[in-house]
């Protein structure tokens, strides 16, 4: 791993029975609650690192990223978003035992997000509370459109899996990359911070000084490209508290598919946020600072 590795932090692997180990980092055990975090698409645990620092006084973190994402291993195909959510939750029961009988969140953004909603709804008992950060979460029926979409082939054409496939993979420099990603589409209105936590994190760096991205292309567009198959009973059998923190401006369908969420699932509290879909790396001080005000007023009482 290059750049500035958390000195808070410990490496983690372990092996999946597809063979290949999914990696991340955990804080040391110290009694406090452990918030369990998944990044988003294309991303890594560690792009998110100006935020989930300043949690540490509250939580203990394990970071985990998914197949072919940050530190993990994975070539394209992508595992998909249910057996993704399966082995994630294997390789954080593989180390719960350091961290002994204390409470659990399940955390994570956009992908990441969802991927730890259905880790919620499949094993109960396993995670006390869900702190989801804009969840990209499909309506009923836009969901099937999709699904018909999967069969047919054309949801794998879309948009975002389409420029995904196309994606600038390396650069001559870290400086090279940082520049290059500036206000540039997804990085749009990201903080310094953030960027640089992107650069130093998500791309690995050559002796040379050249890098490239750590999650190939057509993992990204895999993902981009499918769906979660049975989400939304997944959603209804969630029976712990949820908050969800959608941003104002962010993708309309999720907007409307959280809102729906927490009208079948009394569990499920939601809350708007200033900003899109990555309010948190375009403020990270501000979004540490709700997430603490959360983490502070504990289990959603109902």
């Amino acid at each position: 791993m290059a750049g500035n590795i958390p000195d808070l932090l410990l490496p983690w692997s372990w092996q999946t029975p597809e063979g290949f180990a999914l990696r991340g980092w955990r804080s040391p055990a110290s009694g406090k609650p452990v918030l369990h975090f998944i990044h988003g698409t294309g991303m890594c645990g560690l792009t998110y690192w100006p935020v989930l620092e300043q949690l540490l006084p509250q939580v203990d973190l394990f970071i985990s990223d998914l197949h072919g994402h940050g530190d993990s291993d994975g070539q394209a195909p992508f595992v998909g978003w249910n057996r993704s959510a399966e082995l994630a939750l294997a390789a954080w029961q593989a180390h719960a035992p350091h961290y002994g009988p204390v409470e659990t969140i399940a955390a994570g953004h956009s992908l990441g997000a969802v991927i730890s909603a259905m880790m919620l709804g499949s094993t109960p008992g396993v995670f006390n509370r869900g702190l989801l950060l804009d969840p990209v979460i499909m309506p009923p029926l836009m969901r099937a459109l999709g699904w018909l979409g999967e069969r047919t082939g054309l949801y794998a054409r879309n948009k975002l899996a389409l420029r995904a496939r196309a994606r600038r993979q390396q650069w001559s420099s870290r400086q090279h990359a940082r520049d290059y990603l500036h206000q540039r589409g997804i990085f749009r209105g990201w903080s310094a911070p953030a960027l640089a936590a992107y650069v130093d994190h998500a791309l690995d760096h050559a002796v040379d000084g050249r890098c490239q991205l750590k999650c190939p292309p057509q993992i990204e567009a895999d993902i981009f490209g499918s769906l979660p198959q049975g989400l939304w009973p997944l959603l209804d059998k969630v029976a712990v508290p949820v908050d969800v923190l959608m941003g104002e401006q962010s993708y309309p369908f999720a907007r409307k598919a959280s809102s729906q969420w927490a009208r079948r699932n009394a569990r499920v509290r939601v809350h708007s946020v200033a900003g899109d879909h990555c309010y948190m790396q375009d403020a990270p001080d501000a979004s540490a600072e709700l997430l603490r005000a959360l983490l502070s007023a504990g289990a959603v009482s109902r």
